[in-house]
């Protein structure tokens, strides 16, 4: 049995297409960023965090932690605080190419490999009126970036360069491949 320890509704709806032979067991752990780390190495840190921090209470059973992160102009944008927050990100994403870092975790007993997912994501050109729209129906909220590739904000997305599901939150064929490695 995997242990996912994230409450993501959308990492456990992927996970879904690999297995149904999961528990969800949150992590509590403080996403604190290491200083000197790449915008590409702080999922997988944080996702190696954890699951690290959920295998404590399950000591036998392959822990799946993970992260996903938006950055542009290495800046990480992360989960807004409020709406004028959301309207700012969205504002820099507009008529731009960002990246979208998954990483994720594996471990069981003494092994532990991290494993990252970079992609790009072009956004149009929003108007005030798109960003507003989108706003109002609350989908931004929780979500790194102020978006949902999956969601209302898919009309945003003029070009993807690397893994949908990713983006989404769990790079799924990676992840195939990788459990191959703890069996």
């Amino acid at each position: 049995m995997i242990i996912l320890a994230s409450s993501s509704p959308r990492r456990k709806e992927l996970l879904l297409f690999l297995t149904n032979d999961f528990k969800v067991y949150p992590s509590e752990v403080k996403e604190i960023i290491k200083p000197g780390l790449t915008i590409e190495e702080v999922p997988g840190y944080l996702a190696r965090l954890k699951a690290l921090d959920v295998a404590k209470e399950f000591p036998n059973n392959l822990v799946l932690g993970a992260d996903t992160i938006v950055s542009i102009d290495n800046e990480i944008l992360g989960k807004p605080k409020d709406r004028q927050d959301a309207y700012n990100m969205l504002r820099k994403l507009s008529g731009k190419t960002h990246i979208v870092v998954t990483g994720f975790c594996l471990t069981k007993e003494n092994k532990t490999k991290t494993y990252t997912n970079v992609s790009e994501v072009t956004f149009s050109e929003l108007s005030d009126e798109d960003i507003n729209n989108y706003l109002d129906t609350g989908e931004y909220i929780g979500k790194a970036g102020s978006y949902a590739i999956q969601g209302k904000s898919a009309v945003f997305i003029s070009n993807i360069k690397g893994d949908f599901f990713a983006v989404m939150g769990l790079p799924l064929s990676q992840l195939h491949q990788a459990l191959k490695e703890f069996e």
